[in-house]
């Protein structure tokens, strides 16, 4: 995998880790009120849900770190998790809001299409 390629996979990994920090931990946070569109009341009723949910984004953050850390020979687990953040994103879009779209399944998708060029 070339540089460009690896430092996409490391940008998606890092939007993860971001997302898991929002979710688990500034969920009743203005940065999280923000960043969900969320009234106090509502982020306390599903604050638990919430965290559970930046656990797996943290899950997939580390997946995406393991693969760039074996190098070439991760390129099977880093594809494999690219592809679930992509189809994470892609029903995130469809479900709650269009945004996800573009802010989680295209970073994915481009980082799978450098590793099928490169």
């Amino acid at each position: 995998m070339t540089i460009i390629t690896n430092i996409v996979i490391a940008l998606v990994a890092l939007l993860h880790v971001y997302i898991l920090i929002l979710e688990m931990f500034l969920w009743e946070k203005p940065a999280g009120l923000r960043a969900f569109r969320n009234t106090p009341e509502k982020a306390a009723i599903t604050k638990v849900l919430a965290a559970n949910q930046g656990l797996y984004n943290g899950f997939l953050a580390a997946g995406l770190f393991w693969g760039l850390w074996l190098g070439d020979a991760g390129k099977s687990i880093t594809v494999f998790f690219l592809v679930c953040v992509a189809i994470a994103g892609l029903y995130g879009a469809a479900t709650a809001a269009r945004k996800i779209l573009y802010i989680q399944t295209l970073p994915a998708t481009i980082g799978l299409g450098l590793i099928l060029l490169f």
